[in-house]
């Protein structure tokens, strides 16, 4: 997959191609069902089909405040982008002359510009200044035009309460502030991965004979403080994990950070970057009474952390295990 950079690199696409616009923040499963769509029409076609996105989302500059926690980082967003069958990955940065762009400017680059043979979008699109175009505004602008206008239906799912919710990102959002990591996992398609470097921590788990690599991340939404079960790949090999997400409430309740004991596992991982799946919640943080009880614990949490090798936490709920 080709990666170009701002309206230089737009202007750069061929003439043809089948294009989708958006954040694409998370490549949940109604993104990737845009994604398919665009991808067998270019495949049909024989044309290229070119992602374009925004880095870092435009509210970052806009209104800092209101701008959404990042779900995936550029590091993870790029790599689903590819396996979605993307040749060209436009990767637009929040400067005035991209957001400066009119709905109808931003239009005219891609007709008259770029030729664009079809576009392919979501129902809720928005684009140009003040998000002030839609799929209404789309349809307005490509009747009569030689681009061929596909809006795609969202995705709902069943998640563990058996509540049917359409996908979105804010949906996922909302889920991971409660630890829902699994139905996170449902509404993605795949785990959701915390990525990050890992440092050097206070070694208590080391003391307790329980080693943990200690991520530092910076760029995304951490869930809420819980233990979750998770899975880590080093080196081509898959490791089951205990993830830790908050204070250290025994020993240190002012300490908040992210702690990864991997299964098996026996090595240095100080300075590289890992991803680390969270598959699910097992509990919720609290104090001990000691080491000793701590340590009990934990034994339990790397039992039900193991449990689930093998298993698939995004599996639909009629099939999913429980």
């Amino acid at each position: 997959m080709r990666v170009l950079n701002g309206l230089e690199g737009l202007r750069q696409v061929t003439a043809g191609a089948v294009v989708s616009v958006g954040n694409f923040d998370g490549l949940h499963r109604g993104h990737q069902r845009i994604l398919r769509t665009a991808r067998e029409l270019a495949t049909a076609q024989g044309a290229a089909m070119v992602v374009v996105t925004f880095e870092p989302h435009p509210l970052t500059v806009l209104r800092p405040a209101e701008a959404p926690p990042r779900l995936t980082p550029p590091q993870v967003k790029q790599p689903l982008i590819a396996a979605a069958g993307a040749d060209d990955l436009v990767v637009l940065p929040p400067r005035p002359d991209v957001l400066g762009l009119s709905a109808q400017q931003f239009w005219d680059i891609l007709r008259d510009q770029l030729h664009v043979a079809h576009l392919v979008e979501g129902a809720s699109f928005r684009f140009g200044k003040g998000a002030a175009g839609s799929i209404a505004t789309l349809r307005q602008f490509s009747a009569g035009s030689p681009v061929q206008l596909h809006v795609v239906d969202s995705v709902s799912v069943p998640l563990l309460d058996l509540h049917v919710a359409p996908v979105s990102s804010s949906l996922i959002r909302f889920l991971l502030s409660f630890g829902r990591v699994r139905d996170a996992a449902i509404c993605l398609g795949r785990p959701y991965v915390i990525q990050g470097e890992v440092v050097e921590g206070m070694k208590r788990g080391r003391t307790l004979g329980v080693p943990t690599a200690n991520l530092r991340c910076v760029e995304q939404m951490i869930p809420a403080d819980a233990v979750y079960a998770g899975r880590c790949t080093v080196d081509g090999r898959s490791f089951p994990a205990a993830v830790n997400i908050g204070a250290a409430p025994t020993f240190d309740p002012q300490l908040r950070q992210i702690e990864a004991h991997l299964i098996g596992f026996d090595g240095d991982l100080y300075g590289r970057s890992i991803g680390v799946e969270l598959l699910d919640w097992l509990r919720d943080q609290r104090k001990f009474s000691g080491a000793a009880a701590l340590r009990a614990q934990l034994s339990l949490d790397i039992t039900r952390a193991a449990a689930w090798e093998g298993r698939d936490a995004s599996a639909p709920i009629a099939s999913a295990q429980v």
